[in-house]
């Protein structure tokens, strides 16, 4: 059964630090790419950074300078890493593994930056 567990939201003031971790197992094949996602309440799920099994990254615009994702292979974990959080990055963040067959979301975990 495939599990993406993830963990390290919480909540933090404005221009603090928060790593967050998602630990994917029960996955067969190998993964691809490795990301996270944001969903604000009343807005649509938005990317924030995919990384490829070759350490390939991407960041939404909004993030960049301030986020670093990052992966083990061997441990099939996907790290982001977020500085100088703003009020604005305030929402459910959700780990998402894709695989050639399948793709896979986490529970989410909330991250809430006060201002």
């Amino acid at each position: 059964q495939v599990q993406l567990v993830e963990s390290g939201g919480g909540l933090v003031q404005a221009g603090g630090s928060l790593r967050l971790s998602c630990a994917a197992s029960g996955i067969i094949f190998s993964i691809d790419v490795m990301g996270w996602y944001r969903q604000a309440p009343g807005k649509q799920r938005e990317l924030v950074a995919t990384i490829t099994r070759g350490s390939v990254t991407n960041y939404a615009d909004s993030v960049k300078g301030r986020f670093t994702i990052s992966r083990d292979n061997a441990k099939n974990t996907v790290l982001l890493q977020m500085i100088s959080l703003k009020s604005d990055d305030t929402a459910v963040y959700y780990c998402r593994v894709l695989t050639y067959h399948a793709n896979y979301w986490g529970q989410g975990t909330q991250v809430t930056v006060s201002s």
